[in-house]
């Protein structure tokens, strides 16, 4: 996991740059030689575990208060805690264990982002949608109010499993798609020759 402690880079929806770009979002160059045909992308955070070990224990303790429970107060307030531990535990686990990881792959059609080790959610966005890519240095959950699956209505969506280095795709609808990965300057430089490479082809 690369969780880099730089400093300056703006949260979403602050802008400060001439040339369009926000704040704390800088271009990244690369020479198209370096390009491979279909780049691949990772980044984990191993935290989560913790928090997915937090929702199992709560999913065995309504398993167990189902199982072997002696409450003598009646029916209901069993039936109540047991479908509370299991729906709790259920949801951490969910919650955790599917961003404890994601995965982006680039090729000459699309960006594909896989979120946990089953690769759900998933979100794919053609580049035919997409009109330019940045690298933002420190991207945190501050920035968009937690983990995992993020969205704000004046900005856009983000898929956020640590603090660190993130790719920022700028959308032609006029939001953005963030995903913290590693290596994203590397991430940026694919997309870049891509929206490049298909640029003749659009305007012939």
């Amino acid at each position: 996991m690369r969780d880099h402690p730089h400093e300056g880079a703006a949260a979403p929806g602050e802008h400060g740059s001439t040339d369009g770009v926000p704040t704390g979002v800088r271009p990244a160059g690369g020479s198209p030689a370096e390009i491979p045909e279909v780049w691949h992308g990772s980044a984990t955070n191993r935290f989560q575990w913790l928090l997915a070990a937090i929702g199992a224990a709560c999913l065995a303790l309504g398993v167990g208060l189902a199982v072997n429970s002696t409450w003598t107060s009646g029916l209901a307030p069993l039936v109540m805690a047991v479908v509370g531990c299991v729906a709790a535990g259920l949801l951490v686990l969910f919650g955790t264990l599917a961003f404890v990881h994601v995965a982006v792959r680039v090729d000459d059609d699309c960006l594909e982002v896989r979120c946990g080790h089953l690769g759900v959610p998933r979100r794919r966005i053609p580049l035919d949608t997409v009109v330019g890519a940045d690298f933002a240095p420190r991207v945190t959950p501050r920035h968009w109010g937690g983990w995992g699956y993020r969205w704000r209505p004046e900005q856009g969506t983000a898929v956020v499993v640590r603090r660190g280095e993130a790719m920022v795709l700028r959308l032609g609808d006029g939001r953005t798609f963030t995903v913290t990965v590693d290596d994203a300057e590397g991430a940026v430089r694919c997309v870049r020759e891509r929206l490049r490479l298909r640029r003749p082809a659009s305007t012939a």
